[in-house]
């Protein structure tokens, strides 16, 4: 890197991290979550709104591959704080209503995103017609569990029914959608045969090389009641060669970032965990932002013509009834009263920074284009951006009393209370969306 260029990509990572704390305050003032005006900072800084000659200086392009380089960084943070914070508890909690929300939440919209794309991919699959499909599907099944947190806790629903219903369900979902896109990457991605074939044993070997030699690491450090300074850097030289194999074998680098976290072990280490958490979390209120920015600057609703119209309300039309329809079914099929059933089908309408990384990640691998990417982070956006509004209505408020049963339901409330609290402190510093 040149005097020139670094000269460049400092004033640019300032300008863009500043647009995008800027952005995400605002959203935050009209109770928003911030996520929303980060993405949205990104479509301003996009060919949407800038001419061509601004972009080129806000976002030269021999910068541009480094700003990606480094919002990767914060994704993978990001998404090995997900895999460690993968509570067993969690899944243990969904059951009764839990059960039943999270399953129509996943298999109503995946279906219905299946029969979208089926009519669509002659006009818009870039590749493989199957891939197109299924990874529709995937993405109109995802809720946002890092926003879902926020949001209740900012209402003050994490310790009640309907909250703990909602983020086991949310859980659940986002395993399933994590796992699913790593088959379908797996199944149409770029790497070569043989490369996937050695998948199952990158897997075995981090379950059982890597976790053992973590656990001694964790337990030495406790032993020694030291603070881990000295842990984190380990952790991160782990995480990188993580990812970095992950991608080899050409299920992307976000996958290698999860198992990493999944693997780590828990029990026993609670203290050593939330450092680990809260030095991940510090790095990436700095970085995730510009992940968003820099993803939000790639939607061009400019060359819509009037089928891309068509098909944009189509999309939010499938996305915003498939996973309202799912919810509100699995949870009256499983006993939930409507006043509840209600405020949770628009809850987990939110897709926010889960779907945005699997959107990213759909692109970057042609399974999706250009036209479509713009699409989907437009029905992100606006079935995040609707939820609260909704809630504040007279018809989906949440009432005070509830005829939920507490023997169904109090696994996963309390499981879930502790984690949502923990998500919220998160969003305080920037980096869960």
């Amino acid at each position: 890197m040149n005097s020139a260029t670094a000269v460049h990509f400092f004033l640019s990572l300032a300008v863009l991290l500043a647009v995008a704390k800027l952005f995400g305050a605002l959203a935050r003032r009209v109770r928003q979550p911030a996520v929303v005006g980060e993405i949205v900072a990104g479509v301003v800084c996009g060919p949407l709104v800038l001419p061509a000659a601004v972009r080129e200086a806000l976002m030269p392009a021999d910068v541009l591959p480094l700003l990606s380089a480094l919002s990767g960084l914060g994704l993978a943070l990001f998404m090995f704080v997900v895999g460690y914070e993968l509570e067993h508890t969690l899944l243990r909690g969904l059951k009764g209503s839990a059960l039943g929300v999270a399953c129509g939440s996943v298999l109503v919209p995946l279906a219905a995103g299946v029969l979208l794309a089926l009519p669509l991919a002659g006009r818009y699959a870039p590749g493989s017609t199957a891939g197109f499909v299924l990874f529709l599907g995937i993405a109109m099944s995802v809720t946002a569990f890092p926003v879902l947190a926020r949001v209740l806790a900012d209402r003050r629903l994490t310790g009640t029914p309907l909250g703990g219903i909602a983020l086991a369900a949310a859980a659940f979902g986002d395993l399933v959608a994590w796992v699913a896109l790593a088959g379908v990457v797996a199944a149409f991605g770029s790497a070569t045969q043989w490369r996937i074939s050695l998948l199952p044993v990158y897997v075995l070997v981090l379950l059982a090389v890597v976790r053992p030699l973590l656990g001694r690491l964790l337990r030495r450090c406790a032993d020694r009641r030291m603070p881990p300074l000295g842990l984190f850097p380990v952790l991160i030289v782990g995480l990188l060669l993580s990812c970095g194999t992950a991608e080899w074998l050409g299920v992307h680098y976000i996958f290698g970032a999860f198992a990493f976290g999944a693997v780590m072990p828990r029990g026993g280490f609670e203290d050593l965990r939330m450092h680990v958490i809260e030095g991940a979390n510090h790095i990436g209120a700095l970085l995730l932002p510009l992940y968003f920015v820099v993803a939000g600057s790639k939607v061009d609703l400019k060359g819509f013509g009037g089928a891309a119209l068509v098909t944009l309300v189509l999309v939010l039309v499938v996305a915003v009834a498939g996973k309202a329809a799912g919810v509100y079914g699995g949870a009256r099929l499983a006993g939930m009263d409507h006043r509840l059933a209600l405020p949770l089908s628009a809850l987990m309408n939110m897709r926010g920074l889960t779907e945005l990384v699997i959107l990213s990640v759909g692109l970057e691998l042609h399974l999706i284009d250009g036209t479509v990417y713009s699409m989907m982070v437009v029905m992100a956006v606006v079935t995040t951006a609707m939820a609260g509004p909704l809630l504040d209505t007279k018809r989906f408020a949440v009432p005070l009393r509830t005829d939920a049963r507490p023997d169904t339901d109090a696994g996963a409330e309390r499981d879930a209370a502790p984690r949502a609290e923990l998500e919220s402190d998160k969003e305080s510093t920037g980096n869960s969306r």
